[in-house]
């Protein structure tokens, strides 16, 4: 009775080891399944601030690491381990490590690794990745001023891109193509674009726009201008104040002059020579003013206009009208008068030749009634020769002295048919075929 009260003993206490050792194999089953850090990419641009999180599921109390990408450690649990002002504890638990890095650098760029302190060690990389940010763009190779048709060559800069930046030109608001360069400059870019430009005066005043682009920017690119100063010899047009100058009338001329610099002064002058009446002909600026017209006024005026580039000049022909005369010789009834005198010879040569062209094909048709006919001396032979009507001649004789009855003793209905030309045509041939 006492053996068998002691082996029921050793039967319970062995069922109750096997059952904690179960248990305990599963904790460690469900603990080992658990514990694995988890980490995920990170992109920070240049200059800004970084968190970077480190979590795990289930963790019996081992220790997370953050370390750099030279396996430099950064935090150990709570604890820093590494003298870096930029390097911050955010949040530690058994759970999570997360430390922030600020003013990011591009040296600051690679994998960073979390270690979970189990046996053995289990680790998570995250890899940084630190967009540099491009550098304000700079324009080189504007000559201030340029001159006409020289030939330059305008260049955009831009350094510290990663990844390299695009730029853009635009003349004023218009997008023109450059050519484009690319140089690696350690971890990060210097992009060069140019524009190669032939200048003439429409360049004079453009505004020349550089544009950098780049995903550290977002929607607002850099962008820098500069205006092309065109320097061009003067060109000189005249411009009046009316159409048909009359005696007594307020009369002005202006030298409309165009040039970089500004040619000044204005010179006037008339028939090569000065200017003969200053009471009357004012000169202020560019405008030649004469206050009250008369015949002596007729003449040639000129205006010329210089810079250091060059001297250009045009004229100008005043003729003064007498105001009584105007409305008996206008220059423009003149005009109007022989417009219409051409346009209606030209309508009159076109009516002839349509007349003569008519005429000449209703000949041809009245004549030639058949082939072979056109060269017969008399109408007789030209029945008698004409193709097909060798058999029918006798009958177009009797036709023809039939009209020629008509004609003698003509009908009440061909009364007004006798005094046609045509049939009295008619009526000579039948007599002459009557004489044959």
């Amino acid at each position: 009775m006492i053996l068998q009260r002691h082996l029921f003993f050793i039967l319970y206490s062995f069922c109750g080891f096997a059952s904690k050792v179960a248990e305990t194999s599963k904790t460690k089953i469900r603990g080992s399944s658990g514990q694995f850090p988890l980490t995920q990419n990170m992109t920070v641009t240049e200059g800004g601030t970084v968190n970077m999180t480190c979590r795990v599921e289930y963790n019996d109390n081992t220790s997370l690491q953050w370390s750099n990408p030279t396996q430099q450690t950064l935090f150990f649990g709570d604890k820093k381990a590494l003298r870096d002002n930029r390097i911050e504890l955010v949040r530690a638990s058994l759970a999570e490590l997360t430390i922030s890095i600020s003013d990011i650098s591009l040296s600051d760029e690679g994998q960073y690794t979390c270690s979970l302190f189990t046996m053995p060690v289990k680790t998570s990389k995250a890899f940084l990745t630190v967009l540099g940010v491009p550098e304000r763009p700079e324009i080189t190779g504007f000559t201030k001023p340029a001159m006409e048709g020289d030939e330059i060559t305008l260049t955009c800069t831009s350094s510290g891109s990663k990844p390299a930046a695009h730029i853009h030109w635009f003349r004023n608001d218009k997008e023109v193509q450059g050519t484009k360069e690319v140089n690696a400059t350690g971890k990060s870019f210097t992009v060069k674009s140019s524009l190669q430009l032939q200048v003439d005066r429409r360049d004079d005043g453009v505004a020349y726009t550089c544009s950098v682009e780049h995903v550290s920017l977002a929607s607002n690119p850099y962008q820098v201008t500069e205006v092309l100063q065109v320097h061009y010899a003067p060109h000189v047009e005249i411009s009046h104040s009316m159409i048909i100058p009359q005696e007594g009338q307020y009369f002005k001329l202006e030298c409309v002059s165009k040039g970089n610099p500004l040619p000044e002064p204005v010179l006037w002058s008339k028939d090569g020579g000065e200017l003969p009446d200053v009471e009357r002909m004012i000169v202020e600026g560019r405008e030649l003013t004469i206050t009250s017209l008369n015949k002596t006024d007729n003449g040639t005026y000129r205006c010329e206009a210089s810079n250091y580039l060059g001297t250009s000049g045009a004229e100008y022909l005043l003729f003064v009208y007498d105001p009584n005369a105007i409305g008996q010789h206008s220059p423009d009834h003149a005009l109007i008068g022989g417009v219409v005198a051409v346009v209606v010879f030209i309508l009159l040569c076109l009516i002839i030749a349509l007349g003569r062209y008519l005429a000449r094909h209703k000949g041809t048709y009245l004549t030639h009634e058949a082939k072979g006919s056109e060269d017969a001396p008399d109408a007789d032979t030209a029945i008698i020769n004409a193709e097909g009507n060798h058999l029918h001649a006798e009958e177009k004789k009797e036709y023809y002295q039939e009209e020629a009855r008509n004609v003698l003793h003509p009908m009440p209905e061909n009364l007004g048919y006798t005094n046609n030309y045509a049939l009295r045509e008619e009526y000579v041939k039948c007599i002459n075929v009557n004489h044959i």
